[in-house]
């Protein structure tokens, strides 16, 4: 059996480490659902649901695993309003020394959707298959950052 995808409804324990080896097998578009505060706190509820397994394995072993497997961040919560929205939407871009580094690229901000000025690494690989990769998206409105092509720094 060869699935494209792995879909884990919820994990909320020792399961985490067998979602993060099974999307580190070449399982491109797999998703899980976490519960956290932020997508910050997603990286360290992943961990803390690792060591759930009862597996001896080093806190660096583990955010290896996290930063290779996971690449988007959706959060979700529930407004003011009663309603549920997407609030921040972040990209994992790797891992420095011990930390799993990560960025902003869409928050939810004053009543509306926008994008945190920051170019999202898969872009790259859009282009490269061919695909357009609207930069527009990315921008807030007024923002000349990208006027000159120049990347801003990846956020740690």
């Amino acid at each position: 059996m060869r699935p494209d995808r792995i879909v884990v409804g919820e994990c909320r324990g020792g399961e985490a480490l067998d979602m993060l080896q099974a999307m580190n097998t070449g399982h491109d578009g797999s998703l899980t659902t976490v519960h956290a505060n932020s997508p910050r706190d997603v990286i360290a509820r992943l961990e803390t649901m690792v060591l759930m397994a009862g597996m001896d394995l080093p806190v660096l072993a583990i955010r290896e695993q996290i930063a290779s497997a996971v690449h988007l961040i959706v959060q979700q919560a529930r407004g003011a309003d009663g309603c549920r929205r997407i609030v921040e939407i972040a990209e994992v871009t790797g891992l420095e020394g011990a930390r799993v580094l990560m960025q902003p690229l869409f928050r939810w901000e004053g009543g509306q959707f926008r994008g945190c000025d920051t170019v999202p690494l898969f872009f790259e690989t859009l282009r490269a298959e061919g695909h357009d990769a609207d930069l527009s998206l990315i921008r807030v409105e007024g923002d000349t950052a990208f006027a000159g092509g120049r990347r801003p720094e990846v956020a740690r």
